[in-house]
């Protein structure tokens, strides 16, 4: 059997696909290309180029290549630009996870993860972050996640698919040069880029509720998530062959919480980069604080994240610059 990865070809879709193709699953890649490297995508892998709201396509794609199982990533995913262009959102990361699961019942496809966030927790009042935390998303992007988590659990219990859906936490670091994160809406990438300029980083409030006035996250590397993703597909594979439908959802971090401005100082003791930060207006949609329970991935899964927030932003500045810096695990 087959896996379609959509969004294969972008830095998170293509760790994912490293992932699962060096544990020996079958993938095929399905991106647009807005945002996804084709030089991404290994050589003897599929890669279909085209939207998950053209139906015609999907149909093909799912057919052509005996699609039984679906890992979805592609989005629109920065919070900001999702407040400014909210029907965007709602386009590309509803609209288009609709088409996908109708192509998906459609097709007999029996397995679905689903790339979620903790953007769906909003600020949450508690330590730890559960899965039965309530879900109280302050941006368009947060909502388009909750409405996509209710469609695929939905579509599941109707159309006999085992589901998952991973609500990811804040993802750093990279696998390997070529796979490296090139977003500019992300923390790490976006002080690099600073830093290259000769320009201070920035810190977006440091006004909020916590220790040192910053927003706090639990950081997760790349690598880590993408094995949870193969854990994950296999989990759905094996509760797909016992006709046991389920739909599970799991937080997917390290329960380790680290503000803002300790990373960015993290980050110039890596890099060796002393220009002190700048604190700047809040941004829109960003809450105080969130920090993962990972326990329920881990006791589903058997999965735990082996890398530490260092290891993530060594590997992340070793891609950027070709630097010798060494991981601390």
């Amino acid at each position: 059997m087959t896996w379609l990865i959509t969004g294969g070809a972008g830095y998170i879709g293509s760790h994912v696909v490293k992932s699962m193709t060096g544990a020996g699953e079958r993938v095929v890649v399905l991106d647009d290309l807005s945002s996804g490297d084709p030089a991404r995508v290994p050589a003897g892998v599929p890669l279909e180029r085209g939207s998950v709201l053209d139906r015609p396509f999907l149909d093909r794609v799912l057919r052509d290549h005996a699609v039984r199982g679906i890992v979805h990533l592609a989005a629109k995913k920065a919070v900001g630009e999702s407040v400014e262009r909210p029907l965007l959102y709602y386009r590309e990361n509803v609209s288009g996870l609709q088409v996908l699961l109708e192509a998906a019942a459609g097709a007999g496809v029996d397995r679905f993860v689903f790339s979620s966030s903790a953007s769906v927790y909003g600020t949450p009042d508690t330590e730890l972050v559960t899965e039965d935390t309530p879900c109280a998303p302050l941006s368009p992007y947060g909502e388009t996640k909750v409405a996509g988590e209710w469609m695929v659990r939905s579509v599941g219990r109707a159309h006999g698919m085992a589901t998952a859906c991973l609500r990811y936490f804040n993802v750093a670091g990279t696998a390997a040069p070529a796979l490296a994160d090139t977003g500019v809406f992300n923390l790490v990438p976006m002080v690099f880029e600073r830093l290259d300029a000769g320009l201070p980083p920035l810190i977006f409030g440091d006004d909020y509720a916590t220790p040192d006035g910053t927003c706090v996250r639990d950081y997760i590397h790349v690598d880590d998530l993408a094995d949870a993703h193969l854990a994950t597909a296999r989990r759905l594979t094996e509760l797909a062959a016992a006709g046991d439908f389920r739909d599970l959802t799991l937080n997917i971090g390290r329960g380790e919480g680290v503000s803002v401005r300790e990373m960015i100082d993290l980050i110039r003791e890596v890099t060796g980069r002393t220009v002190e930060p700048e604190v700047v207006a809040r941004r829109p949609g960003d809450p105080a604080k969130v920090v993962a329970c990972a326990e329920r991935s881990a006791a589903e899964l058997g999965w735990k994240a082996r890398h530490d927030v260092r290891s993530m932003i060594a590997s992340a500045w070793r891609a950027h610059t070709g630097s010798a810096v060494q991981p601390t695990e």
